[in-house]
C-alpha cells in the first residue's frame, strides 16, 4: 500500500468515526466484539452485518484504523465502542449485565444449542492467534462453536460474525424476545 493510500484510508476513517458519534444502536440487545482483528475487510463487514442483524453496538479492542469502505456507510450507523484491552471492554460489558460468549471451534456447546440471553456479546479474536486474553482470567466467559464438517478447521471471521448474528436475531424471534 502506498503512502497516499494510507493517507486516504486514515482520512475516510477519521471522517467515519466522527459521523459514527451520532450512531443509534440496533433493535437488538446484542452486543459483537472484535479482539485484535486484522484492520483488513473483516472490520467493515463485520459492521455490515451488524447494521443489518439490528446489533446494539460492536466494540473494538485493540483495533485503530481500518478502511471503513467496504462497510458500506454501516459504520456511521452501528455505535462503536473502543478498548485498548479486552479487560476494559470485559468490565463495561458485565457491568452492563451481558452474557459474554466466545466463538471457538474447538469448544463442545455449539451455537446452535446455547442459550442466547436478549444481552448477548460474542467475542471473535484475531483469525490467527485467537483472543488476545486468557479465558480462564475472565470467570463467566461461555465458548461457542459454529458446527462444521469439512476439512477446514474455521470460517472467516466476519461469515462466522453474519452465522453468530443472524442464529441470536432467530434465537431471540423463536424466544418472543426482540424483533
Amino acid at each position: 500500500m502506498t503512502g497516499t493510500s494510507r493517507k486516504n484510508i486514515r482520512q475516510r476513517y477519521e471522517k467515519e468515526r466522527r459521523r459514527n458519534l451520532l450512531a443509534s444502536p440496533g433493535i437488538h440487545e446484542m452486543i459483537i466484539v472484535l479482539d485484535h482483528l486484522k484492520s483488513g475487510y473483516n472490520i467493515p463487514k463485520i459492521f455490515r452485518s451488524a447494521e443489518a442483524f439490528g446489533a446494539h453496538a460492536v466494540h473494538l479492542v485493540g483495533i485503530e484504523i481500518f478502511d471503513p469502505a467496504p462497510a458500506k456507510g454501516s459504520f456511521r450507523k452501528v455505535p462503536a465502542r473502543f478498548h485498548d484491552h479486552f479487560g476494559t471492554c470485559h468490565a463495561a460489558l458485565t457491568e452492563q449485565d451481558y452474557h459474554l460468549f466466545v466463538l471457538d471451534p474447538s469448544a463442545a456447546t455449539p451455537l446452535h444449542k446455547a442459550k442466547l440471553p436478549p444481552r448477548s456479546a460474542f467475542i471473535f479474536g484475531h483469525e490467527e492467534f485467537g483472543q488476545s486474553f486468557e479465558c480462564s482470567a475472565y470467570p463467566g466467559l461461555q465458548s461457542l462453536s459454529i458446527p462444521q464438517f469439512g476439512a477446514v478447521e474455521s470460517l472467516n471471521v466476519s461469515v462466522a460474525a453474519s452465522i453468530v448474528m443472524y442464529e441470536y436475531v432467530r434465537h431471540q424471534m423463536l424466544s418472543g424476545s426482540n424483533g
